[in-house]
């Protein structure tokens, strides 16, 4: 990258790799000492500077021009390594680390080549002064296979390599705002835990959120939106000290870097930024609008020691802090019960993903008893999962927190398959069937029905899906074509929880359904209490009105089935009848 050097950089150059390539010379020997050559002068006179770094001691010598070429105090803040990298700009400390990857092909005669650009802040990174250079040169490994030693050229880039950088500038930074994109603000971050591990200098990271903006979209557009997403980051970004970072992770979310920043200066830079935001108005081409910020911060590498945990951490405190009020600035808090919920969402994802692999989710049968016949008519598929150890699980203990991450999906689709697999199995048994929310809405589910069964009237017609009642008035247009399809098929429909949510029976006329299972929550206790009994009773009146059978779940007494039974009830199902039974013991149960 950058425009072809002059000729007389070109034999500063291989002058320079003349002595890097003398295998016996040492990194303490002059650079001055080429034959004929005036290295200083000729270096000083196109902006550059070369240096000797021997990496295992971390001491860097350098030419006696480059205090004025780089444009630091002394030579003494440049003189290891560690102190030169604290000058190099966070998001271009990855491109530093990257030159001297261990994994890259070592020539010990000539060593490993590298080119690399990056901002350099001479006087500190709490500075706005910058240069950018061109680092370029060889290193050498030591027995290890390690870099041992470097020999390179720094170059101050000239304003003809400025086309070329606007060019970088852009695929670096964001183009509504002028920040970091979310890319290089992730290498930024990178660079900046790393720089704190070494130094034990705490840093703050923080996320904040630009309020109310899907309001304003709704109401002005888009585009006045995106002016007040511009308008806010200016804000912020002329609140930041020299050298802090800022770059847009989202739509409406920034992620600020603060370096030496702890507890109690986060929390100041977090109300300055949001005093920032609240304070101005916004002059947009609609109107003249205000905007606020909430912001989550967390501690680096004290809280987060990875970047993930970092983007997750400050993620969290921001939803904290919006379910708070507007404008408001949470810490993140390691130990809380949210973090608990978290780290169990986790385990239970990855065993659920891990039993659907191994094929260890499986079904038990639970008796649905007709009022007439007291006899089973009707078995309800009940999911369980197997540990590795053999332990068994409940689905109430992992269902919940799948359909929450989006599994439920996959979970249904294997419960589908183990049905079928019954019903092939089982001539004379029918089957009742959960799915979730999600499946109403998944055409792949219907054609994993279809394929599985390959249309036999015989299997289908001994199915029944049952949705549950909140489910189906969340998109009832969908649920209406959902359960038109099971028909279809020649499955029956079935309404879970009935009573649970605000189901109408005008909704399940439209529905179509068959069926409708009484929560068992009005069930359970209604020996003790009228209310229940009443509740119940005028439920099942309407059901029959409609020409549905209903379920009552949760019989768990006799005195239950008698009111049940006398008040006109289809099927019953509970623990009165018994615990559910194993796939294998159908028969033996039929």
């Amino acid at each position: 990258m950058g425009t072809p050097p002059s000729s007389e950089g070109q034999r500063a150059n291989r002058a320079t790799e003349e002595i890097e390539q003398v295998p016996g010379r040492v990194q303490t020997d002059p650079l001055t000492e080429a034959e004929g050559l005036d290295l200083v002068g000729i270096l000083s006179a196109i902006d550059e500077t070369a240096y000797v770094w021997d990496m295992i001691t971390d001491k860097i010598d350098w030419e006696s021009n480059a205090e004025d070429i780089l444009g630091v105090p002394n030579q003494a803040q440049i003189a290891t390594g560690s102190s030169f990298q604290l000058l190099i700009s966070a998001e271009h400390l990855a491109r530093r680390a990257e030159a001297f990857d261990v994994n890259a092909a070592a020539d010990t005669a000539r060593g490993v080549a590298y080119r690399i650009q990056y901002r350099f802040m001479p006087v500190g990174r709490r500075s706005d002064t910058s240069i950018w250079l061109e680092d370029h040169g060889r290193w050498w490994p030591g027995p290890d296979g390690k870099p041992a030693r470097a020999r390179g050229v720094l170059r101050v880039i000239n304003d003809r390599y400025w086309e070329e950088q606007r060019l970088l500038y852009r695929s670096d930074h964001d183009e509504l705002t002028g920040q970091l994109n979310r890319i290089r603000l992730t290498e930024a971050l990178t660079g900046v835990l790393d720089r704190t591990k070494r130094t034990g200098q705490p840093c703050a990271f923080l996320m904040a959120a630009v309020n109310n903006l899907a309001v304003v979209n709704e109401t002005f557009g888009f585009d006045v939106g995106d002016e007040v997403i511009s308008a806010a980051a200016r804000k912020i970004k002329e609140r930041l000290r020299g050298g802090d970072v800022l770059g847009r992770y989202s739509s409406n979310k920034f992620g600020i870097i603060l370096h030496d920043c702890g507890p109690g200066a986060m929390r100041i830079a977090a109300e300055r930024f949001m005093k920032g935001v609240r304070d101005h108005t916004i002059a947009t081409s609609a109107c003249h609008l205000t905007a606020t910020l909430s912001v989550g911060g967390v501690i680096l590498p004290d809280q987060a020691d990875s970047v993930q945990n970092a983007l997750n951490y400050a993620l969290h405190a921001l939803d904290r802090a919006k379910s708070k009020r507007f404008d408001c600035f949470m810490t993140y808090e390691p130990f809380g019960a949210a973090e608990t919920t978290r780290r169990r969402s986790i385990s239970v994802a990855d065993d659920v993903i891990a039993a659907l692999d191994n094929q260890r989710m499986r079904l038990v049968l639970q008796p649905m008893i007709g009022a007439k016949t007291n006899k089973p008519e009707i078995y309800e598929c009940l999911l369980r999962m197997e540990r590795p150890d053999g332990s068994i699980v409940s689905a109430g203990e992992f269902i919940p927190i799948a359909e929450q991450l989006g599994l439920s999906r996959l979970i249904d689709r294997r419960t589908l398959e183990l049905s079928v697999a019954i019903l092939k199995r089982n001539d004379d048994i029918t089957l009742s069937l959960n799915v979730s929310g999600l499946t109403c809405t998944d055409h792949e589910w219907l054609v994993t029905l279809q394929r599985l069964t390959g249309g036999r009237k015989d299997l289908t017609s001994r199915l029944i899906i049952e949705i549950t009642e909140t489910a189906a008035i969340q998109d009832l247009d969908q649920s209406i074509n959902f359960v038109d399809t099971l028909k279809e098929l020649g499955c029956r429909v079935a309404i879970d929880d009935f009573g649970a949510g605000y189901t109408s029976f005008k909704n399940l006329k439209l529905l179509n359904v068959d069926m409708v299972k009484i929560d068992g929550a009005f069930v359970k206790n209604m020996a003790d209490d009228t209310s229940d009994q009443i509740f119940i009773k005028t439920m099942i009146e309407l059901a029959n009105t409609f020409g549905l059978e209903t379920v009552a779940e949760w019989v768990g007494d006799e005195r239950s089935v008698e009111l049940l039974k006398k008040a006109g009830i289809t099927y019953l199902q509970g623990f009165y009848y018994g615990l559910p039974i194993e796939v294998d013991q159908i028969g033996k149960a039929a």
